[in-house]
């Protein structure tokens, strides 16, 4: 049970410091106003979520924070299959509750609305990509970027890698990911992210599009942790069972 407290708990912090930044932070006092953080610091806030929870509590469930991860990491032969359910139940669960706080502290500012392409920082495509691209874009865009963080995932916590700085280039990764795919589709990469965000969105085109958001990074990270156990592992690597035992 440790384990599943310690992901709804991660899954928590990303989606209320990434999510939150950009809701609260991103243009705090109207454009051109210097304590805005826009897009960069959001894109900084949620590898610096990533960076501080896989120190925090990493070492209790692995730091997954998100079903793509798990997914990927259970492709690359690092993760049973039997604890998939039970890590993505306490995700979700997480980013539900970060979503619900992230809801509760934007509507004590006056003028506060679920309004825009992209409300309390969800994900879309079309009408709701921040930059209007389109369905294939976006498809693409988090295909590639969740199977390279999963490359970033699994080469930086091989056993073969320094010990102890994995949350370093993860969370760089994560940053790197947010500023380039933010215009694209205000940057998933993580299904429970997406999810956590849009049942609060007042939007059901954008909780129309949460497909997409769970098949690309899905898919990207189990392409990922394949190609990474098949081609880039040691013969000797520890096997599932291994780590099951």
């Amino acid at each position: 049970m440790k384990k599943y407290v310690a992901e709804l708990i991660g899954t928590f912090w990303l989606v209320l410091g990434g999510c939150g930044s950009a809701v609260l932070a991103a243009n705090f006092g109207g454009d051109g106003n210097p304590f805005g953080i826009a897009f960069v610091g959001v894109s900084l806030a949620f590898g610096l979520t990533v960076l501080t929870m896989a120190y925090a509590v990493g070492h209790i469930s692995g730091g997954h924070f998100n079903p793509a991860v798990s997914f990927g990491l259970w492709a690359g032969k690092r993760f049973p299959s039997s604890e998939l359910l039970p890590y993505i139940i306490a995700q979700v669960v997480g980013a539900i509750l970060a979503g619900l706080i992230i809801l509760i502290i934007a509507s004590g500012a006056d003028g506060f609305a679920l309004t825009g392409s992209n409300p309390l920082a969800t994900n879309g495509y079309g009408s709701h990509s921040p930059g209007g691209y389109s369905l294939l874009s976006a498809l693409i865009t988090e295909i590639i970027m969740t199977f390279i963080f999963l490359i970033i995932i699994l080469g930086s916590t091989d056993r073969r890698a320094p010990a102890g700085f994995a949350p370093i280039p993860i969370g760089l990764g994560l940053t790197l990911i947010h500023l380039i795919s933010i215009p694209v589709t205000n940057t998933s990469v993580n299904p429970a992210r997406s999810t956590g965000v849009a049942l609060f969105s007042g939007n059901i085109e954008i909780i129309g599009q949460l497909w997409l958001f769970w098949f690309a990074p899905i898919l990207g990270a189990v392409l990922a942790g394949y190609l990474y156990y098949s081609y880039f592992a040691e013969s000797s690597s520890p096997s599932v069972e291994d780590m099951e035992n």
